[in-house]
């Protein structure tokens, strides 16, 4: 019987994509003490769409800019108590939705919440990376990103602000 293929190795901090509510990239924190992924989301509103719950929210895919906003919008799967990393417990709206890192693409969870305090608009937790990658905690930015993820955070970086 032979071995299976070692996983990939992924960064403490990663560029990833989430194609399917258009964010092409976004700094996300790689977090396995976090069992769930949460995303920075705001102005949340929950519809109805062919009979069932979706809900639209807007999104600052990078740091310290509040300049650029998506609004995207997904079914909502449920509603969750999660416990935060200061301990306080909050309801969260949930969705599924694509991931793309590392060349690698698969339907994770998102909870929806408030992170504007927080240092990445992305934390993806141990759910979404289980069987997947392991982890380099000493590392950043290695596992590739999403397609043309350095080619666009070139083109961020020289554009003049």
């Amino acid at each position: 019987m032979s071995a299976p293929p070692p996983l990939p190795t992924i960064g403490w901090r990663e560029r990833l994509a989430l194609p399917d509510l258009g964010i092409d990239i976004v700094k996300a924190k790689i977090d396995t003490g976090a069992r769930s992924s949460a995303l920075h989301a705001f102005d949340l509103e929950e519809f109805q769409h062919d009979g069932r719950r979706w809900v639209r929210f807007s999104v600052h895919p990078q740091q310290r800019n509040t300049h650029r906003t998506i609004v995207a919008s997904a079914e909502l799967i449920d509603i969750r108590a999660v416990r935060s990393s200061s301990g306080q417990s909050q309801l969260r709206p949930v969705i599924q939705t694509v991931v793309e890192l590392g060349g690698k693409h698969w339907p994770i969870e998102l909870t929806l919440t408030d992170r504007d305090a927080m240092g990445f608009r992305i934390l993806l937790g141990r759910q979404a990376i289980r069987r997947r990658f392991l982890v380099d905690a000493g590392r950043s930015f290695i596992g590739g990103g999403p397609s043309d993820a350095i080619a666009a955070h070139r083109a961020e970086r020289s554009q003049p602000s």
